[in-house]
């Protein structure tokens, strides 16, 4: 629960639930008990509708709505004083407006205007110019707070949200890696291949997610007032680099998968000389990752040197190279990006001042341990000592 309440992710959400809300309720009562509009059920609907994650998509919606809105307001009062208000004035009116959403800067906004046509017309209103005026105003009023709201209420800078995103993949790659090292190492079979897979595809959603959290990062900083903005900005640059190298493990990780499978499938079991130290340095390369120990992944890297050079001694049979080697190279590359990214952990920005790059973790003290290789072979991995890793 303390770690719940310390991410930035569900603070972010919960504010942003509260400031719509609150911007739906200034806008009715500022309509109501302010400008004295009846019926001013369009200003909490267009506050709600303005109030976004970000001062630029906030800023950028709201001039959007606000031609839809006026759009929805011209075709009923347009089209109610030719024909009046009936089925036939309702169905040109809703048309129009979707059609009118082919236009670029109306192509997120074509319901608001055909809604708005219909409520109008719908309430009678389309032969009244002075209610047509006062739907207008109440909207006005809506996207007026909306955006107020967002500027004035903590304008939202997401770089933690997306550092925090970030931060915790390489966990679950860890993790994952981890696993698969114990089931290798006591007999897997199909249904461990199928799981491995399956976990690789819900870390490559949440890899997704992050992206989509960098991007929103990204905008946040765009219009938005709170100082040192700009330098926070800076900080998150590395983050797209970072993803990349997650969305590579991820991808050499679901090549191992399919190898192990493909081998288990032809009835090809791994030679012991191959299955016991790979596969403790498969354990190895879990534990560095989830650890963020760029050290201990350099000595899995060595390792894997060594494992090639005993197999290559060896003579390991021509037919079982393509294999073998194929997991060799695999794991090194997982190595090597894994290596670049927890240079860089934790994933942190600064929440004040002017701004870091992503600054790295000091490693794991690494005393007592040792890292695997082939003469060790059959070696269990130790565990990290309590109160290690994140």
């Amino acid at each position: 629960m303390r770690a719940r309440l310390r991410d930035p992710l569900l603070w972010i959400d919960v504010v942003q639930l509260v400031k719509t809300v609150a911007a739906a309720l200034i806008a009715w009562e500022l309509a109501v008990h302010v400008f004295s509009l009846e019926q001013p059920f369009l200003a909490p609907w267009a506050a709600l509708l303005t109030v976004h994650a970000t001062v630029y998509r906030t800023l950028r919606r709201g001039l959007q709505q606000v031609a839809a809105v006026v759009l929805g307001v011209l075709l009923a009062f347009g089209i109610g004083a030719t024909v009046g208000a009936n089925v036939l004035s309702l169905a040109v009116a809703i048309l129009i407006a979707l059609l009118a959403g082919a236009v670029r800067g109306l192509r997120s906004e074509p319901t608001t205007a055909a809604a708005t046509a219909l409520v109008v017309l719908a309430t009678g209103y389309a032969d009244d110019g002075e209610l047509l005026v006062a739907r207008l105003l109440d909207t006005a009023i809506g996207i007026g707070v909306g955006v107020a709201i967002t500027l004035i209420v903590w304008a939202p800078l997401r770089d933690r949200a997306a550092a925090s995103e970030v931060d915790r993949i390489d966990d679950r790659i860890g993790d994952l890696l981890r696993r698969m090292a114990d089931a290798i190492g006591a007999g897997f079979g199909g249904e461990e291949v199928e799981a491995w897979i399956d976990a690789s595809r819900e870390i490559d959603g949440d890899i997704e997610s992050a992206w989509r959290t960098v991007g929103e990062a990204r905008e946040s900083f765009r219009l938005n007032p709170r100082p040192h903005a700009a330098a926070r900005a800076r900080a998150t640059e590395d983050f797209e680099g970072v993803l990349r190298r997650l969305e590579q493990a991820v991808a050499e990780i679901r090549s191992i998968a399919g190898t192990l499978g493909r081998a288990q499938e032809d009835g090809e079991r791994l030679l012991p000389a191959f299955r016991e130290p790979w596969t403790v340095l498969l354990r190895d390369t879990g534990e560095g990752i989830a650890e963020a120990d760029a050290g201990r992944l350099a000595r899995v890297r060595d390792g894997l040197t060594e494992l090639s050079e005993e197999l290559a001694a060896d003579e390991l049979a021509s037919h079982a190279w393509p294999r073998y080697g194929a997991l060799i190279v695999n794991l090194r590359t997982i190595v090597d990006v894994m290596g670049t990214v927890a240079e860089v952990q934790p994933v942190r920005v600064q929440a004040r001042g002017h701004g870091s790059p992503p600054r790295a973790r000091p490693a794991p003290s690494t005393a007592g341990r040792r890292t695997a290789t082939p003469a060790q072979s059959g070696a269990s991995s130790p565990s990290p000592p309590a109160g290690q890793g994140r």
